[in-house]
């Protein structure tokens, strides 16, 4: 695609990294056949090459965004299975992460669409705040009529509280700051990202991490300082927060790598493993020494399916007998490529495992997309439960948090790891019911 950006505006990093990613781009069209958003709506401006012109058009001509940008900006899931399908290898993430960042420096939203932001982006991060954001919504269930369905705030307010779990499971110590030494001789040392939403949400998951990593013989490090990768704000254009986030977690790390050596760093939340392993992107016009931390960081982050297939995972317990259809989170299947490992792993751990047809298409989830868009999430959700339902599973398997909430409420979703851990000698994951097989 030809430019016509000025010397003075390649000046800029961000512009000059978009610029070269726009080149990259030969108007092919294979996306669009990928697109979530393109398959359900039909529009050339909803799909990435449509959104690709809009960007263009706005970063060259240097003007503030329009409402018609930010709408089809805003309607991108950042799903990025447009990256997967693509032959000429456009980075479709680090366009629109720009993108998202310049409306948010040049648009100014209505009144509702700003409070929303604030409210995610000043909650979701952090878990205390997000704990008692989720006991208020569970109080205010009963009040749900009395809110319009229609009207722009109406509807995100619905799925907000229809998103709210209603029970919240208590507080994990083992994911406080702390060392969990390794059960048998130690293998190796890793440090794992607890995250936020995930330890509010559905803390097990960390704990089935933890104790499947002990068990292997691998020290496990929750460092004191890490929190929340920075995925949410940085996908809503809030540049300073997203990195602020980014920053305490590389210095954690690095303290930690420092200290005792790391051989890897763990996420089991794909969607901010996908943000860990951009960190050295992101990072990349810091000052040293946050240039080379970052770089040294996203070096070493992986998805805990992805660590695991480098051991010799074996389980402990027969067959269960159990048909698992894996649900493959967007995040890790186009952000980052892991596509097997999960899958070779449910069939070691003794699951008959299938999966879904159109399984490149997102569920709906995407980060806080089912609260801001939350009628096209809902019509994703329902074709993606629809086609795991064609494979007649006795459970769902997922390795993203977002994904596990989205898709709940009928066949049980379970994260990869609680499986992995549960055959391996672990307890029966919550919500699935014990088979005389265990």
């Amino acid at each position: 695609m030809q430019t016509m950006f000025t010397a003075e505006q390649l000046r800029d990093p961000d512009t000059a990294s978009s610029n070269t990613v726009l080149r990259t781009c030969v108007h092919c069209g294979m996306c669009t056949a990928t697109c979530p958003t393109f398959v359900l709506l039909g529009d050339e401006l909803d799909s990435p090459r449509g959104r690709i012109y809009l960007i263009k058009d706005m970063l060259e001509g240097g003007k503030p965004a329009t409402e018609e940008v930010v709408r089809h900006v805003d309607r991108c899931l950042s799903c990025l299975s447009c990256m997967s399908t693509c032959p000429s290898g456009v980075n479709y993430m680090h366009l629109v992460d720009h993108a998202r960042r310049y409306i948010e420096e040049t648009y100014t939203r209505p009144w509702h669409e700003r409070l929303l932001r604030a409210v995610l982006s000043r909650v979701l991060p952090y878990p205390r705040r997000f704990r008692l954001a989720l006991t208020a919504a569970r109080l205010a269930r009963p009040l749900r009529r009395l809110v319009p369905s229609t009207g722009k705030l109406g509807p995100r307010l619905h799925a907000m509280l229809d998103l709210a779990p209603r029970r919240l499971p208590p507080r994990s110590a083992m994911q406080s700051a702390q060392t969990h030494k390794a059960a048998a001789t130690r293998r190796g040392r890793v440090a794992l990202l607890t995250g936020c939403a995930q330890t509010v949400l559905d803390p097990a998951i960390n704990e089935a991490t933890i104790r499947l990593l002990t068990r292997m013989g691998i020290e496990t490090v929750i460092p004191r300082g890490a929190g929340c990768c920075g995925a949410l704000t940085h996908h809503m254009g809030q540049h300073d927060p997203a990195m602020a986030s980014a920053r305490a977690n590389i210095a954690a790390w690095t303290a930690e790598i420092e200290a005792g050596g790391l051989d890897a760093i763990i996420v089991n939340t794909s969607g901010c493993g996908t943000t860990v392993k951009d960190y050295g992107f992101m990072f990349r016009t810091e000052p040293e020494p946050w240039r080379s931390r970052a770089e040294r960081v996203s070096a070493l982050a992986m998805d805990v399916t992805e660590y695991l297939a480098t051991l010799d995972y074996a389980p402990s317990r027969a067959a269960p007998g159990l048909r698992v259809t894996y649900h493959a989170a967007c995040s890790l299947q186009h952000g980052q490529r892991v596509t097997e490992a999960p899958k070779q792993l449910l069939r070691r751990a003794g699951f008959t495992v299938s999966e879904p047809a159109e399984s490149h298409l997102c569920c709906g989830s995407a980060g806080t997309y089912n609260i801001v868009q939350p009628e096209i999430a809902g019509r994703l959700r329902t074709r993606k439960l629809d086609n795991i339902a064609r494979t007649r599973p006795d459970l769902i398997a997922a390795g993203n948090i977002g994904c596990i909430t989205q898709l709940s409420g009928g066949v049980p979703v379970i994260h990869t790891v609680q499986l992995l851990d549960w055959m391996a000698g672990g307890p029966v994951p919550a919500g699935l019911p014990r088979p005389a097989a265990a």
